[in-house]
């Protein structure tokens, strides 16, 4: 292996795990690029990126420029001489005056199969459209959004059951071993770059509170896809007496529902809560409630009488009475029988 010298751009977790696995290999980092420190927590206090706090335990030198467009950050970094600039979830785009500077260029690892999904919520996107696959894909940057040529992709399958968090996990180890891979065969000459088609690109826009909101109109199969793409950040939610209760863990089920309206609360045990949607059942194992802390479905049914009650509603809603409260009934009845 060839140690190269780099700059390295990042700012997430995701990205930390790659500034450490270049490091581990046996590069120079000659500088750091992080975003500036964002206040965080209840009570708003500073906080460095996961990437600066890691470059600083490294003893790294850090750069937290708010722009890079300025020409004394373009100066500074010419001066760094560096084959190439490594960038990771950074945030912050790279203008022309930087993308040429390195003799290597500046590569990018992206969390998904380019051309699909390019943009800022790759690994979320993927979830929700219920990819079977996803993966790294090291790309030589250009001016575009994650349009440049293509040098190393690593593919990994999603697992049906698995979250945004425990994929994220997996695909930050993997980024970092191809981007370790990818600058091996490119010091020894032996990575030809290839155009990224454009055929298949779809853009992976950036997540919103609205996206994690969960429309009991979908889908058992759609809702359970929400749950996990929003599970651990920031959850997927849904209204429950006037206020927003997050679910963290559901499954799909075929049982019918009986002509139910969508949202109802069917019934529900040690097993879960057991919910109608718009077709099937979606069985909500783990909950939150504002103020409170991450519950089972049976410690929700101890302190809530909410059987027979509808989510979805931004109002107070009471217990469903007439149609709605036979309904459930039947339902129940047609659960026993199975």
């Amino acid at each position: 292996m060839r140690t190269l010298d780099l700059i390295f751009a990042g700012s997430s977790d995701f990205a930390a795990v790659s500034l450490a696995g270049l490091l581990d290999a046996g590069h120079r980092i000659k500088a750091v690029l992080t975003q500036p420190d964002r206040p965080a927590g209840r009570r708003r206090k500073l906080t460095p990126t996961p990437v600066r706090q890691m470059a600083t335990q490294r003893d790294l030198e850090v750069r937290t420029p708010s722009r890079l467009r300025d020409p004394e950050v373009a100066a500074g970094l010419a001066a760094l001489a560096a084959d190439a600039m490594i960038v990771v979830d950074y945030g912050l785009l790279i203008p022309a005056s930087i993308l040429s500077l390195p003799r290597l260029g500046c590569i990018n690892g992206h969390a998904s199969l380019l051309p699909r999904w390019r943009g800022a919520a790759p690994i979320e996107r993927a979830m929700l459209a219920g990819d079977a696959k996803t993966g790294i894909t090291v790309m030589q940057m250009d001016r575009g959004l994650d349009t440049g040529d293509i040098l190393l992709v690593r593919e990994t399958p999603i697992a049906p059951d698995e979250t945004a968090g425990q994929l994220r996990e997996r695909l930050a180890v993997l980024c970092a071993s191809a981007l370790v891979e990818a600058l091996d065969l490119i010091a020894a000459g032996n990575l030809v770059a290839t155009p990224q088609p454009d055929e298949g690109a779809c853009y992976a826009e950036k997540l919103s509170s609205d996206d994690a909101q969960l429309d009991w109109h979908d889908s058992a199969t759609r809702l359970s896809r929400v749950v996990l793409a929003f599970n651990p950040r920031p959850g997927a939610w849904t209204w429950y007496r006037g206020a927003r209760m997050k679910i963290f863990e559901a499954e799909p089920l075929s049982r019918r529902t009986g002509g139910a309206e969508p949202g109802l609360i069917l019934g529900g045990g040690g097993d879960g809560l057991d919910i109608a949607t718009g077709d099937g059942v979606l069985r909500v194992r783990s909950l939150q409630l504002p103020g409170g802390r991450p519950m089972n479905a049976m410690a929700f049914l101890n302190g809530h009488r909410a059987v027979g009650e509808i989510l979805g509603q931004a109002a107070d809603s009471a217990a469903p009475q007439g149609p709605v409260a036979q309904t459930v009934a039947r339902i129940a009845d047609d659960t026993a029988d199975e």
